[in-house]
């Protein structure tokens, strides 16, 4: 019988695990597993981490995209922290720079909008027939001392370039947490929702110069996050609320029970008459 391939196996494992927790689980998996880290970085999708640039004195968002090694390059001063050798050729072209440089500006504004608050960071690098990038989205709110919650959305895109259209591959996932620990009211209890969810799109779009590039991925991200911030409003917070409220109930039993005798007893009186 032929051995399960390790990095199936992690995955399988990760898959199982709480969502909210998944960038602890895959540290320990690497520590367990050295050879599987960067198979492990590029394949799972963790909550974003935060950085601060060191020259601009503004954060940013960490992921796989912008990272080399320990080292993550700031959207904002095109360098990475801490410096490594011969960085300059994994650098994007200057093209592709001066498109990441407004995308950053375009995406700070949308996430002011949508968000309210937050990190925004977005990179771009070359392809050999086109560009491709990725929009990071982050928001976590703790509004009291026992609750908390955190949005991440990731949006991986490719740009191939055609004869005055361009062709867009996307790939959006979002990943959800929400927590209270209950100590405020025991009555209710600890609530833990975290998941994932992930949606793919492919569109063609006109193209006049780079700056077509930014609206049309722009359009792209808002459409389909908004998309998923609907189906996990309506579908999956539903289907819980729906779950938890015929498993659980606040009032006891015994008080639950004797509320439904005085009503088939209300029920048997008004028949009688």
């Amino acid at each position: 019988m032929a051995s399960a391939d390790p990095l199936d196996s992690a995955l399988d494992l990760l898959r199982r695990l709480n969502p909210k927790d998944t960038s602890a689980h895959v540290d320990r998996i690497c520590s367990i597993k050295p050879d599987l880290t960067e198979d492990l970085l590029e394949s799972v999708d963790v909550p974003l981490a935060v950085r601060r640039c060191p020259k601009e004195k503004r954060d940013y968002l960490c992921c796989d995209y912008n990272r080399d090694g320990d080292s993550y390059r700031s959207p904002f001063s095109n360098e990475f922290d801490p410096p490594i050798e011969d960085g300059e050729g994994i650098l994007p072209s200057e093209r592709v720079r001066r498109m990441e440089v407004k995308a950053n500006e375009a995406f700070d504004v949308y996430r002011e909008l949508y968000f309210e608050g937050g990190i925004s960071s977005v990179y771009l690098w070359d392809q050999d027939d086109g560009f491709a990038g990725c929009v990071l989205l982050k928001k976590a709110v703790t509004p009291g001392n026992k609750s908390s919650g955190s949005w991440d959305s990731i949006h991986v895109f490719e740009a191939f370039d055609r004869a005055r259209t361009s062709h867009y591959k996307l790939t959006s996932t979002v990943i959800l947490s929400l927590g209270s620990s209950g100590d405020a009211d025991p009555a209710l209890g600890s609530m833990d929702l975290s998941g994932n969810l992930v949606r793919q799109v492919e569109q063609d779009h006109p193209v006049d110069d780079d700056t077509s590039h930014i609206v049309n991925v722009g359009k792209m991200v808002e459409d389909n996050e908004l998309k998923m911030r609907n189906l996990l409003q309506e579908v999956y917070f539903g289907k819980a609320k729906d779950i938890v409220g015929d498993l659980r109930s606040l009032p006891p039993l015994s008080q639950a029970q004797k509320d439904r005798d005085t009503q088939r007893q209300m029920l048997s009186d008004m028949g009688s008459r």
